[in-house]
């Protein structure tokens, strides 16, 4: 089994000036954890409209400098680019500065599992969690997924495993994070406008792997040049997504190989998630969990259910299966979840594009297509990008849904994956999909 020794806290808190920056989740949990160890904490956002983190100073409505200048220790949220000029001015004085997670980290003595990737991590952060469990661990699943580190460490629990989702915003300062095993399932265009270029996008990702000892497991896509270039003289012993040792799927088996002579065989049989790209994270999962010490004959892929928001199942009305995909905010997960699909389709796509997406990368993925209904203020632009195909343009997403209604035949699977953020008509990827959702059950 893999394993992770404890490691020493690198700072005593008590009596020392912490500085946290940004008061999402993530920083309040931050803020608590470090009061709680005796710190004297200052909390700042940008935000003026911040409710008051218990036993902190706070600064809202803007940073001071002096803050940043004065503190011992400087946590900093996941949205907070490491580019900040109070944080680049804290750092060159020789500040120590941490992001939330790899704060948390320091304090945690249970293995951790880290998941990252551009698309499907969620996914597969949650699955090894399922299986985990399920092999009778006490699993603490959180990290970028949505609940902080911080509060594995906050709560009374005495957790067996970690498993954290990780995004390349956390490894900007990863400190001494050291995950026993860890995983980059993908790369393509995403975040650009805070990494810069797809070079700065990898290394940020590879940082997971940088101070894996030898026994950790480090599990990379076969075929990612890019990444396997980036990841040399990185910590860990590989393992790959597609080749062995790592694990493929072979049918309806999945093969898996941590690199000891042995190759495993775990039946897809059970996995009631749709789409084949699940199929492919249930078997990484199924690597992780295995790779932690769950023997394959215990992986039982039939617990595994999918994520909200992430090809959700969400109701079978009339012979028509409506499908909520509304995390797929980009083209690359919009054609992962629907190139998975075997029914006839009737896809939503729209919302708020982001810049420099190529919406003619959907078209092989929407061959099967009945319709494509394009909508939101990405719908026009998308429209043209996939012109010969059986386009419809409307308004907001309800009246996409209205025309899907009219549209879809028994047998068919209406699926909203917008490849768009959904900040023209909603609060949230979240909230867009408990739209459709709700819209998708008028009709039961």
């Amino acid at each position: 089994m893999t394993h992770v020794d404890a490691r020493p806290v690198s700072l005593d808190l008590s009596g020392r000036r912490v500085l946290v920056v940004g008061l999402g989740r993530s920083g309040r949990a931050a803020a608590l954890l470090a009061r709680s160890e005796g710190a004297v904490v200052t909390c700042t956002d940008l935000r003026s409209d911040v409710a008051t983190v218990e036993g902190c100073a706070m600064v809202l409505g803007g940073h001071r400098r002096e803050d940043f200048l004065a503190a011992d220790l400087v946590i900093v949220s996941p949205g907070v680019p490491a580019t900040q000029p109070d944080l680049a001015a804290a750092a060159a004085t020789g500040v120590p500065i941490l992001g939330e997670l790899a704060f948390a980290a320091e304090r945690i003595t249970a293995p951790v599992v880290a998941v990252t990737g551009t698309n499907g991590k969620s996914t597969v952060t949650h699955f090894t969690g399922l299986l985990l469990e399920a092999a009778g661990r006490r699993c603490f699943v959180g990290g970028n997924l949505g609940r902080p580190l911080s509060e594995a460490v906050l709560g009374s629990t005495a957790w067996d495993v970690v498993v954290v989702e990780v995004s390349s915003y956390q490894m900007e300062w990863p400190g001494t994070f050291a995950p026993a095993a860890a995983c980059i399932l993908n790369l393509t265009p995403d975040h650009l406008a805070r990494h810069g270029t797809m070079e700065a996008y990898a290394a940020a990702k590879v940082r997971v792997f940088e101070r894996m000892g030898p026994g950790g497991l480090a599990v990379l896509p076969a075929g990612d040049a890019r990444l396997a270039r980036c990841a040399q003289g990185t910590g860990g012993r590989r393992a790959w997504i597609g080749d062995l040792p790592g694990v493929r799927l072979d049918g309806d088996l999945v093969r898996l190989d941590l690199g000891q002579g042995t190759v495993h065989d775990v039946p897809l049989a059970g996995l009631s998630v749709p789409g084949r790209h699940n199929a492919w994270n249930a078997g990484v999962a199924a690597l992780l969990a295995h790779g932690m010490g769950v023997a394959p004959g215990a992986l039982d892929l039939g617990v595994l259910h999918a994520l909200p928001h992430r090809m959700e199942p969400v109701v079978v009305v009339g012979g028509v299966a409506w499908i909520n995909d509304s995390k797929a905010t980009n083209v690359a997960s919009a054609v992962t979840g629907l190139a998975g699909l075997d029914a006839p389709l009737v896809v939503l796509l729209g919302g708020d594009g982001k810049e420099g997406e190529d919406y003619a990368r959907l078209a092989p993925a929407l061959a099967r297509a009945r319709a494509v209904i394009c909508f939101g203020r990405t719908g026009p632009v998308i429209a043209r990008a996939l012109e010969g195909l059986p386009l419809h343009t409307v308004g907001p997403m309800a009246d996409a849904v209205a025309l899907a209604r009219r549209l879809a035949r028994p047998g068919d699977a209406v699926v909203l994956s917008p490849a768009c953020a959904s900040f023209d008509e909603f609060r949230s990827f979240e909230n867009r999909g408990d739209v459709f959702r709700a819209l998708a059950r008028e009709a039961t």
